[in-house]
C-alpha cells in the first residue's frame, strides 16, 4: 500500500529545542547553587514537572513554572525575589529564542513535499508553537499543522485520518520514541526515529526493535529514501 502521507514531529525534529532547555536548567542550578545541590536540584524539578504536565501541558511556559514552584519548595517557600526574576527572565528568553532548523531539514522536506502530504504534528503551548513555525520558514511546506496536547495512538489515528488516507497509508517521523514512534506504530502507521543528540527525560522509551513499520535513521537526509522504500 503507497504512503500519502508523511508526519513530523518539530521540536528536536525539525529545530533545536532540547538543548535551550539544558542551557537553562544549568542557568537554573547556579541562581540555586545556595539551596540544593545540582543533583538534589534536578530531582526535584523533575518531580515537579512530572507532576505538572497534566496541568500546563508540554512547552517553555510550563517547565517556567515548574522551575519558580521547584524553587519554592526547595526553599520553603523562601525563594529570594531575584531568584523569581530571573527565573522570568530566562523563559522569556527561551520564547524569543531565534528558531533554527537542523542540518538538512529543508532539503528533506522538499524533497518530500513533491510526492507526499506532509504534516506536522507537535506539541507544545499553541502561541509558541505558531511562532516557532513561521520563524522557521519552514510553513508552507506543510499540508497541515496539528499542536496537540498529547502524541498517543488515538492522535495519530485522527490526524492521519483527517489530513491523510488514515494511519495505514501514513509514516511518521520524530526524535522521541515515547512520543513520535511507539504510538504512531500503535495506530498501525510506519514510524522512523531520528535521535537527537539529547533527549528529554520524560520522552525516554525502549526502541521497538524487530518491528516491521520501523526504522532507526542516522539522519533526517534519510528519510525521503526510507519513504520511498515503503512502496
Amino acid at each position: 500500500m503507497r504512503i500519502t502521507t508523511v508526519g513530523l514531529d518539530a521540536d528536536d525534529t525539525l529545530w533545536h529545542n532540547e538543548t535551550l532547555f539544558r542551557l537553562t536548567q544549568d542557568r537554573f542550578r547556579a541562581l540555586m547553587a545556595d539551596h540544593a545541590s545540582p543533583e538534589a536540584l534536578d530531582a526535584k524539578l523533575a518531580e515537579v514537572e512530572r507532576r505538572n504536565l497534566a496541568l500546563y501541558g508540554y512547552g517553555v511556559k510550563g517547565f517556567t513554572l515548574s522551575m519558580i514552584e521547584t524553587a519554592m519548595e526547595v526553599t520553603g517557600a523562601e525563594a529570594p525575589s531575584k531568584i523569581i526574576a530571573e527565573i522570568l527572565a530566562a523563559g522569556r528568553e527561551l520564547l524569543a529564542h531565534p528558531v533554527e532548523p537542523l542540518p538538512g531539514v529543508r532539503q528533506a522536506l522538499d524533497e518530500l513535499s513533491r510526492d507526499y502530504r506532509l504534516v506536522l504534528i507537535t506539541k507544545g503551548d499553541l502561541l509558541h508553537q505558531e511562532q516557532k513555525l513561521a520563524a522557521s520558514g519552514l510553513g508552507e511546506r506543510f499540508a497541515a499543522v496539528e499542536i496537540v496536547s498529547e502524541k498517543d495512538a488515538a492522535t495519530y489515528d485522527r490526524v492521519f485520518a483527517r489530513d491523510g488516507d488514515g494511519a495505514a497509508r501514513a509514516a511518521m517521523c520524530g526524535n522521541s520514541l515515547r512520543s513520535d514512534v511507539i504510538p504512531a506504530l500503535e495506530a498501525g502507521a510506519y514510524a522512523a526515529h531520528v535521535p537527537y543528540h539529547v533527549t528529554w527525560a520524560h520522552e525516554l522509551a525502549d526502541p521497538p526493535t524487530g518491528h516491521p513499520r520501523f526504522a532507526e535513521l542516522a539522519s533526517i537526509s534519510d528519510l525521503p529514501a526510507w519513504v520511498r522504500s515503503l512502496g
